[in-house]
């Protein structure tokens, strides 16, 4: 078996099992990968592949029986405080150049001028499109010099969401919320 080819069944096995997939549905799949794999396609493949199992799983989902999660699931691995983490700046990207363009891109699309938006989980950047005339574009985030550094928002709201999980404005204050990359905070 070519190193390429176990790769792509590593992968597939992975995948195919954290989704749900039948043994049959997975080995099928598994074996057309194994059949048509080569070196110079694995990537392409195993890219193919996993979208294919992502959509089927969207198809005829699964769900098991009973709850398969205890409150320990959903224990963070340190229960210190989030300001410990967010005291100090740190003005970096998190996603890559791609998904930025993107992420822009689908702004572009979405966001009208004049729009008043918030912007939660915010930061010195808000992937808006450059050219973006929004109306209020407040910021709630965690990081004072962080927040002052993004040059898109009219304000900014310093907030440990987590400590305070009550948003700071007036229901139906925005037309549109932006949350990206910090589902997790």
């Amino acid at each position: 078996m070519m190193h390429s080819q176990l790769l792509a069944l590593l992968a597939l096995r992975s995948s195919s099992l954290a989704s749900g997939f039948t043994p049959a549905r997975t080995s099928n799949a598994i074996h057309h990968a194994l059949r048509t794999t080569s070196s110079s396609s694995s990537t392409n493949l195993a890219a193919s592949t996993m979208k294919e199992l992502a959509e089927g799983v969207l198809k005829n989902p699964k769900f098991p029986p009973e709850w398969p999660f205890s409150p320990t699931d959903f224990e963070r691995q340190d229960e210190s405080s989030d300001e410990i983490f967010y005291d100090q700046p740190r003005l970096v990207f998190h996603i890559d150049d791609a998904a930025c363009g993107a992420l822009t891109e689908y702004y572009a699309e979405h966001l009208k001028e004049g729009d008043d938006v918030l912007d939660i989980c915010s930061s010195w950047v808000s992937h808006y499109p450059k050219d973006f005339k929004g109306g209020n574009v407040v910021g709630l985030g965690m990081n004072d010099y962080e927040l002052s550094q993004n040059k898109q928002l009219s304000s900014y709201v310093v907030r440990n969401l987590n400590e305070e999980p009550k948003f700071p404005f007036e229901d139906e204050s925005f037309d549109k919320v932006t949350c990206v990359v910090s589902v997790d905070y």
